[in-house]
């Protein structure tokens, strides 16, 4: 098998198949983020994500959940909206929603790129890519690859692009030269997000809730809101983009130009009234292709009718 390859082709390639940058780090252990993980979990911040109890080992260490595993490419790819859903009359879902599911969408790039890969290397025996699909800590490794820093509101943020990106792997058999050098984390004295988070999910610098997070409730959470408060839902009907939507990284933030990531006409044309009387016929048209499926139908109608009365 063939491995004469350089990170600089595969990061190129990447770019020129539409995601956003591209790093590469050997495989390892995450053992300082494994420890960061195990006492947020400790505290009970995960609520009723219990799947992030199961496969720890191989969550902390990728050549546990893919044996031969010798190098991990991590890519993000931009999912920021070109034009924003109409603020008057109407709910709110977070930006990520708009457009196709994206763990489809950008599945089909990382094929394509290890498929360019493959002709390079011949084939890769072993090679398995993820979007968020697997046990993997995916804001870590797009750390550990030089991508971002984590924010005070626990995503990756881009020094010069923001935090609007999906992050996604492709685990690799071959040794390969590492890329980039790790961003220290520049949110300073800021804590526009913090204050900005009307559940107060974001409890401490770096540290969220997510029994609290809006963003968790809506999509997450399958029980009832008697103990919420829905005025500070603050109208997010599925997800939610508050802390993104403050952070000053995100003022460089640019529509992307992804056509599957892209509105339809008639998610743009939505109003409250059309929300309140959605059906599954609406529901179905709006999101066959969204990652809204997550909740389904009867959990976005859920959530629609817990806020319909403000």
């Amino acid at each position: 098998m063939m491995t004469d390859i350089g990170s600089e082709y595969i990061i190129q390639t990447a770019r020129d198949l539409g995601f956003s940058d591209c790093g590469i780090a050997a495989a390892d252990c995450l053992q300082a983020d494994s420890e960061r993980v195990e006492q947020w979990l400790a505290e009970g911040n995960s609520g009723e994500m219990t799947y992030l109890e199961r496969n720890k080992e191989k969550r902390y260490d990728p050549r546990k959940l893919v044996e031969g595993t010798r190098s991990i490419v991590t890519l993000t790819i931009n999912y920021y909206p070109q034009r924003l859903l109409p603020a008057d009359d109407n709910f709110k879902i977070a930006k990520y929603t708009y457009g196709e599911d994206y763990h489809n969408v950008v599945k089909q790039k990382l094929w394509q790129l290890l498929e360019r890969i493959e002709e390079k290397t011949g084939k890769l025996v072993g090679a398995r890519v993820f979007v968020d699909s697997a046990p993997v800590l995916d804001k870590a490794w797009a750390v550990k690859c030089g991508l971002g820093f984590i924010g005070k509101n626990t995503t990756l943020i881009h020094p010069q692009k923001g935090s609007f990106f999906f992050v996604a792997h492709l685990f690799l058999p071959i040794a390969l030269p590492p890329s980039g050098t790790e961003i220290t984390n520049r949110c300073g004295r800021c804590t526009r997000c913090l204050d900005a988070c009307p559940t107060g999910a974001l409890k401490a610098p770096f540290i969220i809730d997510a029994r609290k997070c809006i963003s968790y409730l809506t999509i997450e959470y399958k029980g009832d809101f008697e103990q919420c408060d829905k005025e500070k839902f603050m109208g997010w009907i599925y997800g939610c983009d508050i802390c993104q939507d403050v952070c000053p990284y995100n003022h460089f933030s640019v529509g992307n130009i992804e056509p599957a990531f892209q509105p339809s006409e008639k998610l743009m044309s939505m109003h409250k009234s059309d929300w309140q009387n959605l059906d599954k016929a609406l529901f179905d048209q709006l999101f066959a292709k969204s990652a809204v499926q997550r909740a389904g139908y009867k959990g976005l109608k859920r959530n629609i009718d817990f806020l319909s009365d403000l």
